[in-house]
């Protein structure tokens, strides 16, 4: 059993999406509007990002599990509404239609998009019209996620971990590899596509105002780095145990996500070990890591599934946004006849987007792991078990031979 956990629910155009997170300790203080909001601002930031970006402005509204400003143990429960409800309270009410209405009012869809859920999602559920699919499909749910994943990173803050992210590279255009800077996020932010290197960040736009011209989209990596891990978090006696593992599906679980790595990656498996592998040394600066030091971090801070004290290192691969201006070949669900895949509004690159999504996710994994190991009610005791822990890692020595 997980000991941090979280469900959304909701529709794309529907009143709302629920966010239930439950696991959090008690003490911890929150305010959305200081730890929370500022999140939901950052995932709809970015060049490239459609007109929907214009119309929300999500907030959290809490409905449980914190009072005077501090949690209580309990789950914690938050709304984020949509303002574009008003403009589809017929096509997404909950009722049976009246009879004699306008089923253009209803905004069908029956032109299944490539490369969306819409099709496998129709025959799976039997379904006719894609909407009952890509409402819940779609990526507007993740600002659930991020909600969830801001009060995950605002209990590793307490423990001094940090989260942050950045664009590795968008369509064609890679960004050179950069020393990064210690306030990553402050870092990435300013820049529109999210990324450390300006020249690539020049050519990143370019690459998406010319996507918008041709009626495209764009894929692309982005990168999330957690630092101040302690040395011990997941395990290697099993396989849902192991970090890396459950990492991987989260980041994987983010739509249009269709790959990630972990330091190297698949990088890795085109060089000799000898170049893969970390050498370790004394480091008596490393408490978090027993004092033990690497001269690389290539594994991104796990080996067998257990954190080493390195910096995380996640990439996430989004492939392209599947609605497009000028859409590919379909056929009507209807009567099978072929046509263009419908037409959503929709981003041209979603990458610089999905970075904060990332960060949201590995956030609630890492905090999974660290109260799956040292546990802790309250906010107060699982740091005097954390302290403990990097205090018995500080004084154990090497054992004489």
């Amino acid at each position: 059993m997980t000991s941090l956990s979280f469900r959304t629910a909701g529709e794309s155009h529907g009143k709302a999406l629920t966010a239930l997170l439950e696991g959090i300790p008690a003490g911890l203080e929150l305010d959305v509007a200081r730890d929370v909001d500022p999140e939901l601002a950052r995932r709809q930031a970015g060049h490239g990002r459609g007109r929907r970006m214009k119309i929300e402005s999500d907030r959290v509204e809490l409905l449980s599990g914190v009072r005077l400003g501090e949690t209580l143990g309990s789950p914690i429960s938050m709304l984020v509404w949509n303002r574009d409800w008003e403009n589809w309270t017929t096509a997404m009410a909950h009722e049976a239609p009246e009879e004699g209405v306008n089923p253009k009012s209803l905004r069908p869809h029956y032109l299944p998009r490539p490369g969306h859920a819409d099709l496998a999602g129709a025959l799976k559920y039997d379904r006719r019209d894609v909407r009952d699919v890509l409402e819940r499909a779609s990526a507007r749910e993740t600002a659930a996620r991020v909600a969830c994943g801001a009060v995950a990173k605002r209990l590793l803050s307490e423990l001094e971990i940090g989260v942050g992210s950045h664009v590795t590279s968008i369509g064609p255009v890679e960004a050179r590899e950069v020393e990064l800077p210690r306030a990553l996020n402050e870092a990435s932010d300013v820049s529109p596509v999210r990324c450390l290197d300006p020249d690539a960040e020049a050519s990143m736009i370019e690459e998406i105002d010319a996507a918008k011209e041709r009626g495209d989209s764009l894929g692309g990596v982005f990168e999330v780095v957690v630092s101040n891990v302690p040395v011990g978090l997941g395990s290697h006696v099993s396989w849902d145990r192991k970090l890396d593992g459950r990492l991987a599906q989260a980041v994987m679980s983010i739509q249009a996500v269709k790959g990630v790595e972990l330091g190297l990656g698949f990088r890795g498996a085109y060089r000799p070990g000898s170049e893969v592998h970390d050498p370790i040394e004394r480091d008596d600066v490393l408490d978090r890591a027993g004092r033990m030091g690497r001269t690389s971090n290539r594994a991104g801070g796990l080996e067998g599934g257990i954190t080493t004290g390195q910096p995380l290192v996640v990439r996430g691969a989004l492939k392209p946004i599947s609605t497009l201006r000028k859409p590919l070949g379909s056929v009507d669900l209807r009567d099978g006849s072929p046509g263009e895949a419908a037409r959503e509004r929709s981003d041209v690159c979603a990458v610089p987007a999905a970075g904060v999504i990332g960060e949201a996710m590995v956030a609630l994994v890492v905090a999974d792991a660290l109260l799956e190991k040292f546990g802790g009610d309250s906010v107060g005791e699982l740091r005097r078990n954390v302290d403990g822990y990097v205090r018995h890692l500080t004084e154990r020595g090497f054992a004489e031979r």
